[in-house]
Formats: structure tokens, sequence, C-alpha cells
């Protein structure tokens, strides 16, 4: 009994820091409507924990940005897409128009496409195109398995060349979960070691290379080195120029998304240190998935023992089990407020009755992106 009166204590202070921290007016407000009126905003980087709701944040931030800018994208750059779900409709390597908006468009990118694409374009270069033994092939096919995750940042250097010239007032990037999008960002270093293993191919095979090259079509020997040492060099340009533009702040957020339990919030702690190394600015925690966000813990108790004995067995069950899940929600949320709550916008998200897809119940749910919820009621 004692340890559960501290575990009640403990939860009634979360819950009281919560509201304390509410109240006061100099804390940051807790909803997204910062990021919508930053009109310098170009880049909004989503991320967090696999599986707490980042599409759907993507998906809802794009919907409201695009309330207030000319034209707006989101890119989905997970592997695994979820974009065409969300949206229910098909959404490819270009972008696509989403249904119901006119000026908000959505894309999916594959890294290994555009690994292939950028292989494909060097062999029509150098007369080598068709040939599967081409030096090209193998100098690629080196790279990609020496480097872990050349193949990434040569894609990522393509989309921004893209998505430059397309006149997008604002880019929403719905990225993988949090290791992967930690290495976009790391994409300068990744680009060095590149440079530096070509380099050192070629000063051991080069002739080797070089021979087979022109023994299979592919130009003259060391041109295959020469042309992919300038499509890294061009890549690395695009890619200091672009995270110049990230280290920014007045171009650049990145919005943390994460769910009330212990592993999404520790991750959600190491995604904003690694943000705050690399130089990106991080002042928005969305928190997903928050069973009853107006009410706390101990309102609904008081009510669960006023009334539980007048409930059937199964409902009082299933009663018990919703409060031991808020009570462990309360717990996480306090946390992350005495972590954040000072400098984060901190916003919290209600778990719904059913899955948010389509573009009529996104519009609806984005609506609680910036009409926060009143912790005071």
């Amino acid at each position: 009994t004692s340890s559960s009166s501290e575990t009640v204590k403990s939860e009634i202070s979360s819950i009281e820091t919560i509201v304390k921290m509410s109240e006061l007016d100099d804390l940051p407000e807790p909803s997204l409507v910062n990021i919508v009126e930053q009109k310098t905003l170009q880049w909004v980087f989503v991320g967090g924990k696999g599986g707490v709701g980042k599409t759907t944040t993507s998906c809802c931030l794009g919907i409201q940005l695009a309330k207030t800018r000319k034209k707006v994208i989101i890119i989905s750059t997970d592997p695994a897409h979820n974009l065409s779900d969300a949206f229910c409709q098909k959404i490819g390597r270009e972008p696509t128009p989403i249904k119901g908006f006119d000026n908000l468009s959505a894309m999916e990118i594959d890294a290994n496409d555009d690994v292939e694409s950028i292989q494909r374009t060097m062999e029509q270069a150098s007369g080598a195109e068709g040939d599967d033994n081409s030096g090209i092939s193998s100098l690629m096919s080196e790279l990609t398995n020496s480097i872990p995750g050349i193949d990434e940042a040569m894609s990522f250097s393509e989309l921004m060349k893209q998505v430059q010239q397309m006149d997008y007032d604002v880019v929403v990037f719905d990225t993988a979960p949090t290791g992967h999008t930690l290495r976009l960002l790391s994409f300068p270093t990744i680009l060095e070691k590149a440079l530096g293993k070509v380099m050192e191919l070629k000063d051991r095979f080069g002739g080797l290379i070089g021979q087979a090259s022109a023994m299979f079509g592919a130009g003259s020997p060391g041109q295959v080195q020469e042309m992919l040492v300038g499509r890294l060099e061009e890549t690395r340009a695009v890619i200091n120029k672009v995270n110049d533009a990230f280290q920014n702040p007045a171009l650049t957020t990145f919005v943390c998304v994460c769910i009330p339990e212990f592993l999404s919030i520790y991750e959600t702690e190491r995604l904003v240190q690694e943000l705050s190394k690399f130089g990106i600015d991080s002042h928005n925690i969305v928190i997903n998935q928050v069973l009853f966000p107006e009410k706390d813990a101990e309102e609904l108790g008081e009510w669960f023992d006023a009334n539980k004995s007048g409930l059937p067995r199964e409902a009082a069950e299933m009663c018990a089990k919703m409060m031991a899940r808020k009570r462990m929600q309360d717990k996480y949320i306090g946390q992350c407020f005495d972590l954040y709550g000072d400098d984060f916008n901190v916003t919290l998200m209600p778990l719904l009755d059913h899955e948010v897809r389509g573009t009529e119940k996104l519009k609806d749910f984005s609506e609680s992106l910036v009409n926060p919820v009143d912790l005071e009621e």
C-alpha cells in the first residue's frame, strides 16, 4: 500500500506540474501555432521513434501550413512509406497533388532507386549503358557496401536539387525512425569518407579499373573514377549548402514526436541532444495517443472509485485497465513537461476512437495541433 500511495502522489505531482506550467503566461504555448506563424520557415522535419505517429503529425502539419502558405509539399524519406495510406491516394516518386487542396502536394522517395538512377546517368555519359560488367557498376557497388549511408546521402542530394527547382514555400519531411534521421544530418561526414574511399580505390586499383573500363567500353582509363569523384563533389556541395540552411533556425526546425511511454520519451531525449549537437533548431514536441488529455488520473480515479461497485465485472476490469494506462501516461507526460516545458512547445494530441486516415479526418485532427487542450478545465 505504501508503494501504491507513493505512485499516486507522484502522478498527482506530475499533473500539478502540467497545470501550474500551463497557468504561467511566459511559458511556450502547448501547440504548433509557432511553426504555422513563422513565415521564414522553409524546412520542417518531423521525427521520432517508430510507430509514434510521425506520418499523421507530418500530414496534419502540412494541412495547417497549407492554410497560410502558397505551396507546401510533404516528403516521406522513410523506406516504409505511409503517406499514401494516410491520404488514401496513390503517392509516388514525383510530387502528387493532394485531393481537396490546390496548394498541398506529397511525394515518397526511395534511396535505392536514386542510386540506380545516378549509376545509369554515369553509364550513359561514359558509353557503358546496359553493361553489367562496367567499372562504374563495380565502383558504385564497392562504394555503397563500404560506406553505410552513402546511398541515402546521394539520394538526398538528388532530392534537394529537385525540390529547390520546384519553388515550394515550405517542405515538411516525414522522416524515418530516429536512427535514420540522425544519419541524414551526418551526410557531410559520410561524403568526406566516400571521397576518401574513392581516392583510395583510385590509388590502389586505378590502372586495373581503368583498363577494365576501357575494355568493356566505359571510356578511357581513369574516366570512371573522375566521373564518380565529380558526382560525389557535386553531392557534397549540395549537401553542405543544404546543411547551412538546416542550421539556420529562421529556415529550419525539427518537430520531435513521441508517445507517453518510457522508451519513446527516452528516445526523444536522445534525439533532442543529437539535434543540439548538429546545430539543428528544435523547440516543439508532439505527444500522440494521449488518453483524455484534458483530464488527469486523479479526477478519473475518484470517479472510478465512487462508481466501480455498480459496474458489471467486465466493465470494471476495462475501466481499471484504462486507469492504469492513464496513470502511466500522466507520469511520463509530467516528466516531459519537467524536462522540456520551459523551452519547448509541448503539444498533447488525443487518442481517438478511430484511425486518422483520409483528408477529412486529417483536417479535423490537425486542428488539435493548433488549438491546444485546455489543461485547466
